[in-house]
């Protein structure tokens, strides 16, 4: 049975244990005057959840586990038996033989795949048919003494809360698990690449050309300062001289002068920015922003401008984070107290004067944290810099200059054909790390900024 049958049949052997259970706690109820702790439904829930968790956790581990029971059982074959040692080749064999006996393929390169094919198909019938049977086995016991529990004196609410609680902790150690994994993978390549080339070198050297590796002294050809001032001019300055100007104007426009209808249809058409994917900003930098801007420098005398130039790339990312900057801001002005709006306009200042000396003095600290993490998320934007930006690395003020980042230089380096354990390759995960720590302390100052806020107006 396929996993999708297999669980809509989970789903309905749940559906009738949640109305079995509903229904006989209903009758015990009707039989007696006595104030019960649960609701018809806790029970109800309680016998679902009972029938449903036990065989799709089993249904997890099993997905995990299957494909090596399946392998080894073709391996244990007297066609298995002519598989090469253990390694790529011996891989890429029963690799086609699992494609073959699924579908995937219609065709095999190797010979001893085809041979393989109805052997894999056995083994994974087999295991199906095993996994079906323990899974209707788990569902039907599981619903079963949940039923038998279902009485008066038992209380199914506190149990599904519990449950509840469970699976919620459980999804919350996904995600902190997850980010754990991702740390720990950066910091294991990149200690891998630091025993290569040294911290020193990669951290404050000026020349970055991984195309010409020395073997002998790596680190001379792999200094990221200039990748570092890249990221710093493109995504920091660039682009925030762009967002922080249109992104507080307009916060600015909307809190305090705009009408509530203007506001109504204004502030979603601007937000709406935030929600165009990224790779759209790339092709409108790469088409139209960066012809048109070293058409002016042409224009004003500056020949050599070049199409990829650090200008086109920054200001379309800061188009991009106006709306971070824009709602930060717009929540910030709003939670000012009214109070000392009104008291600088009884005082005789004008909207402007009020804006400019009381609002906005009161609010920067939610404003500032809104740019720094706008800040952030600019300087860890990889599209729009892939698909405009050089792949050159200089260090340069010239706005109208090639320049590159570092997000730009990790998918150049993991897209090339070099070798996974050479200083090349594992630079990427050295440029991640630090891309890492230096977003993770922006959003920390961030998040302190906007806590400090809160606490005042709060």
């Amino acid at each position: 049975m396929s996993g999708t049958a297999l669980v809509i049949l989970i789903v309905g052997l749940a559906l009738v244990g949640w109305a079995s259970a509903r229904t006989r706690a209903r009758r015990f109820r009707a039989s007696t005057a006595r104030r019960f702790s649960s609701l018809p439904r806790h029970y109800g829930w309680f016998v679902a959840l009972c029938t449903v968790l036990p065989p799709l956790l089993f249904l997890f581990v099993w997905a995990l586990t299957s494909p090596a029971l399946v392998t080894e059982a073709v391996i244990a074959t007297p066609a298995g038996a002519h598989l090469p040692p253990p390694g790529f080749e011996r891989g890429a064999i029963l690799a086609e033989a699992r494609a073959l006996a699924t579908g995937r393929m219609s065709g095999a390169f190797n010979p001893l795949a085809e041979q393989l094919a109805p052997a894999y198909r056995d083994a994974q019938a087999r295991y199906d048919w095993i996994a079906t049977a323990l899974v209707l086995l788990l569902a039907f016991a599981g619903g079963a003494l949940a039923f038998l529990r279902v009485r008066p004196d038992f209380s199914a609410r506190t149990q599904v809360e519990r449950v509840t609680m469970g699976v919620l902790l459980a999804a919350s150690l996904i995600a902190i698990f997850t980010t754990i994994g991702i740390v720990a993978s950066l910091l294991f390549e990149s200690a891998r690449f630091f025993a290569i080339v040294p911290i020193t070198d990669f951290l404050f050297g000026l020349h970055w050309s991984p195309q010409v590796i020395d073997a002998r002294d790596p680190g001379a050809s792999l200094g990221a300062v200039p990748l570092f001032w890249g990221t710093f001019f493109i995504g920091a300055v660039i682009a925030m001289a762009v967002a922080i100007p249109f992104g507080l104007m307009s916060a600015i426009y909307l809190t305090q002068y705009a009408r509530p209808t203007t506001r109504r249809w204004m502030k979603p058409v601007l937000e709406m920015l935030a929600g165009v994917p990224t790779v759209v900003y790339g092709y409108f930098a790469a088409l139209t922003v960066a012809p048109a801007i070293r058409g002016f420098a042409v224009s004003i005398g500056v020949s050599w401008a070049s199409s990829e130039s650090a200008l086109a790339a920054g200001v379309v990312m800061g188009i991009m984070i106006i709306p971070f900057v824009s709602s930060m801001a717009d929540d910030s002005i709003a939670a000012v107290p009214t109070a000392m709006r009104d008291g600088s306009l009884a005082m005789g200042a004008t909207s402007s004067e009020t804006i400019k000396k009381v609002l906005v003095p009161a609010a920067l600290p939610g404003i500032v944290g809104g740019v720094l993490l706008a800040v952030s998320r600019a300087i860890g934007e990889t599209m729009i810099v892939v698909m405009a930006a050089s792949g050159v690395a200089t260090l340069s003020l010239n706005p109208f200059a090639s320049a590159t980042t570092v997000t730009r230089q990790i998918v150049d380096l993991l897209t090339g054909e070099a070798e996974f354990d050479s200083a090349k390759t594992l630079a990427a995960f050295a440029l991640g790390l630090t891309l890492f720590v230096i977003t993770l302390l922006l959003n920390i100052v961030a998040l302190i900024v906007v806590k400090r806020y809160r606490e005042a107006y709060e």
